[in-house]
């Protein structure tokens, strides 16, 4: 195929798409979802049918059951060994029978693929999975369940070798997907369900109880699954600790797993709110500046690009950051740059010149190889006496994750790693991955979230006093005893919810209740978050706290250094078979014996094709055809001719980011459609949209100083409203500080205009008003009146502490 071929649109193959229908039930219980999917198929081909869908699941879910039905019989899978299961498949497959395989990806613990072989002409089936995972809880109390279908694909790096079995994935823009989705909500919460919203049309809230302590919902009808489906559901109460208790398997092997009685305990530690922020902390940031960063937040119209939201989130941050610390930025793709060699002190001079960098950044790097800068950091020794704290900015689209995570928890003592996924399918196991192994926390930013409260959040916790100390003390009855199947965290942050499993093993004739509490040390205070609950079990055919712990047990031993020793294997194997819990290890496997026919003739495979986030770019022209990029992934195909038409490092690299690096915009519906030439559409040159209006907000705080303070001159006037001249025969009193002035009138300014963002500012507000008490003395009260009046604001002076 030559260069002119690889250009511009091609046109969608005509084959009918196996997949027709996905319907899914998600049962949401406090603050854990039960999910069954049901995947609706049927062969419309003249020949027998292998229908392959990779797709995306949470890392944090649970797989633990798959069957198929066909003609009416239900067949329901086992799950083996993954070798034997591919085996079994294929052997099936060889001899004209139906069979059905899922499995997780190798290479992340967020990827599955469901393959159906040897589906007869004209046959409908339907297979169906299920799965359980914890839920997040938003910082405006929101508990958020994300039902995955955006499946970027993931840039393998050149010495990886093996290519992520998303490379090769048919796409499909927005809006031409073949199949749709429907879901159905049930919640029960015993604190009352408020509301639920959701970025997808919902129908109206049902309640199903008079205490609205259960309730349903569904998506309207037709949608199309070409986007994550987002509920956020709001209890009355969200921050009371709680136990769950559920008995175990009666007919699991004694002192197994499933046997025993199984605990989550669910705390909220009582962390006081400390005004003192730490003036220390050695701060890196690390921003992705693969092609896949140009794309939009989302599909919506005027969607932010990722690395503009990035941009601006950097600002936000420089201008946070306390006097005195230490401070550094990278960005990376195929190779990765740093604003300066080490880490520099944060002083007026370093700010100013890493705002103008950060200002000339751009999604140019290529692919997205995050391993080397993490290298590079780590054999960079830390400044003394400053605690090193690594935040992450990235669309998550990384082939080799295990390794990364595995780099991370091997220096997990060197520091915090706080990290952020952005745009939609950003690598769950990637985010939580790394933020799991270094003890820090992760956000996720979709659709019209903004980057910039959520990341702000995490900095104030990171200059907190650190939480010291961390245990768990249970008291129980004689002849109990407790095993941890989830570890205690060593980091706890204010306002967030800590979750630990535990099986409790043994009898006892005593029936009094037992006792668990989480203490910790706060600013050399001790606190204790207590939980009593009653031993009673209850009995839950899904074993649904079973499952999770088991998932939390093998999550943990994957994520071990040894992983790949054979005692290791052994006991990833043991836990996963017991508990019916997928791992990366074994697979679902079930095999329709029932045929009254084998298969007979040539088997076609069909790869399911899957949405991707589209953004239209600048245009290049390649052998005379003007071609319109965007972020989608062509499938493995020779590199094209970067040199005839533009600049891109790393050029040789074959297997570039999925989403720019600079592929075209195509919609691939079998693997058919790029063995024949492909049609060729020339599109007219794009409207030449002008910038937009520089956000007012942003421009006032790039004026500030490292100090906190900001000068009185043209630009901090036009910022405010008005003119220099204005401000300064409006200066209360003669010898007045004309910055002194001029950071009162910015700071009620802030108040004035842009509460609803105080989370995005209150950082550097803090340094603004820490450097107006120490420089203003008795006239502050007449400079916050006299700024009042000239703003027409009437922000209350206990701003100011008067």
């Amino acid at each position: 195929m030559d260069s002119a071929c690889q250009c511009g649109l091609l046109t969608a193959s005509k084959t009918p798409v196996p997949l027709k229908n996905i319907s899914v039930d998600v049962q949401v219980k406090g603050f854990v979802a039960d999910v069954s999917a049901t995947l609706k198929y049927k062969n419309e081909e003249q020949n027998p049918l292998e229908a392959v869908f990779v797709f995306p699941i949470d890392e944090d879910s649970a797989v633990y059951n798959f069957e198929a039905v066909v003609d009416g019989k239900t067949i329901i899978a086992e799950i083996q060994e993954k070798k034997q299961a591919q085996e079994t498949y294929e052997d099936a497959i060889s001899q004209g029978q139906e069979a059905f395989l899922l499995e997780q990806d190798i290479s992340s613990g967020d990827i599955f693929s469901c393959s159906v072989g040897n589906l007869p002409p004209g046959q409908e089936a339907s297979v169906t999975f299920s799965f359980v995972r914890e839920l997040a809880l938003e910082a405006d109390g929101a508990v958020r369940f994300v039902l995955p279908a955006v499946l970027n694909p993931r840039y393998t790096p050149q010495e990886a070798g093996t290519e992520s079995v998303t490379t090769g994935l048919p796409r499909a823009p927005v809006g031409k997907l073949l199949y749709t989705l429907e879901m159905n909500t049930t919640v029960q919460s015993s604190y009352g369900v408020s509301r639920i919203e959701s970025n997808c049309g919902l129908s109206p809230l049902q309640y199903l109880a008079e205490d609205k302590t259960a309730a349903q919902v569904s998506l309207t009808e037709g949608h199309q699954f070409d986007r994550d489906v987002e509920l956020l559901i709001y209890y009355n109460e969200v921050n009371k600790p709680s136990v769950t208790v559920e008995a175990g398997l009666p007919s699991a092997p004694p002192g197994s797993l499933m046997a025993e009685v199984a605990v989550m305990l669910n705390f909220y530690p009582n962390i006081p709110e400390s005004g003192e922020q730490s003036s220390c902390g050695e701060f890196i940031f690390i921003v992705d500046r693969s092609g896949s960063m140009d794309c939009g937040m989302s599909n919506e119209m005027n969607s932010p690009q990722r690395i503009d939201s990035a941009k601006e989130t950097l600002l936000l941050l420089l201008k946070s950051l306390p006097l005195g610390c230490f401070f550094n930025i990278f960005g990376f793709g195929s190779h990765f740059e740093s604003f300066f060699p080490e880490s520099v002190e944060y002083t007026q001079e370093s700010m100013d010149s890493a705002v103008e960098k950060v200002k000339s950044m751009a999604a140019d790097f290529g692919g997205t190889e995050i391993l080397e800068p993490l290298k590079h950091i780590y054999n960079q020794a830390g400044k003394s006496g400053h605690p090193r704290q690594i935040f992450i900015f990235t669309d998550g689209e990384v082939g080799n994750t295990a390794e990364v995570i595995s780099l991370v928890q091997r220096n997990n003592s060197q520091h915090r790693c706080f990290a952020f996924g952005i745009g939609e399918g950003a690598s769950t196991a990637l985010i939580k991955g790394i933020t799991r192994a270094a003890n820090g926390t992760c956000e996720f930013i979709t659709g019209k979230e903004r980057m910039q409260p959520k990341v702000l959040r995490t900095l104030k916790c990171s200059l907190q006093p650190v939480v010291k100390n961390v245990s768990l003390n249970w008291t129980l009855p004689s002849g109990l005893e407790s095993t941890l199947l989830s570890q205690v965290p060593t980091s706890i942050f204010r306002g967030q919810r800590t979750i630990v499993y535990a099986q409790i093993k043994g009898k006892s004739d005593d029936v009094t209740d037992a006792e668990v509490s989480l203490s910790y040390t706060f600013k050399d205070e001790i606190f204790k978050n207590t939980l009593q609950f009653p031993l009673q079990t209850k009995n839950d055919s899904r074993l649904t706290i079973h499952r999770l712990a088991a998932k939390n047990v093998l999550r943990d031993i994957d994520q071990r250094d040894e992983s790949a020793s054979e005692e290791v294997k052994k006991k990833i194997l043991e836990t996963s078979l017991q508990s019916g819990v997928v791992s990366s290890l074994t697979a679902f496997i079930a095999v329709n014996k029932d045929l009254k026919q084998p298969m007979q003739g040539p088997l076609t495979q069909r790869n399911i094709p899957v949405p991707y986030i589209q953004s239209m770019m600048p245009r290049f022209h390649m052998s005379g055809f003007p071609v319109a990029m965007c972020c989608s992934a062509m499938p493995s195909m020779p590199m094209m001719q970067y040199d005839t038409c533009c600049s891109i490092d790393s050029a040789e690299n074959a297997r570039y980011d999925s989403a720019v690096d600079y592929s075209m915009q195509v919609a691939y519906m079998d693997d058919e459609s790029y063995d024949a030439a492909p049609e060729v559409i020339a599109t007219p040159e794009p409207e030449i949209i002008p910038p937009p209006k520089e956000d007012p907000l942003l421009r006032l705080i790039s004026l500030q100083k490292a100090d906190g303070s900001w000068q009185l001159d043209a630009a901090l006037a036009s910022a405010l409203g008005t003119t220099q001249e204005d401000l300064v025969a409006k200066t209360p009193g003669k010898n007045v500080d004309p910055a002194l002035w001029a950071t009162v009138l910015a700071v009620i300014w802030l108040h004035s205009t842009s509460a609803d963002q105080q989370e995005e500012w209150e950082l550097l507000e803090a340094k603004a008003l820490s450097w107006v008490k120490a420089k203003a003395g008795s006239s502050l009260a007449d400079l916050v009146k006299a700024g009042n009046s000239l703003l027409q604001a009437v922000v209350n002076p206990k701003v100011f502490g008067l």
